[in-house]
């Protein structure tokens, strides 16, 4: 996955539940990525929240903690 189009993705995902107001919209967001998102896609965007999540929309910042990390390859 491109970087640019996962920052997009997530950003569009913040963007449907930030009208659900704050608390809800983090704990929305965090499910729908784990639930829909192949693990090397959550891998990408774990590893840029893991480098500050420059780009990213504030309500996936503060879902980091509720997003599953993905398993090492070599698990």
């Amino acid at each position: 996955m491109q970087h640019q189009d996962m920052l997009r993705m997530a950003n569009q995902i913040a963007s449907f539940f930030n009208g659900s107001g704050p608390e809800v919209a983090v704990k929305d967001a965090a499910e729908h990525i784990n639930k829909f998102w192949d693990p090397r896609m959550r891998a990408v965007l774990v590893a840029h929240l893991d480098k500050g999540g420059e780009g990213l929309d504030a309500t996936i910042v503060k879902a980091a903690s509720l997003i599953k990390r993905p398993k090492p390859a070599n698990a």
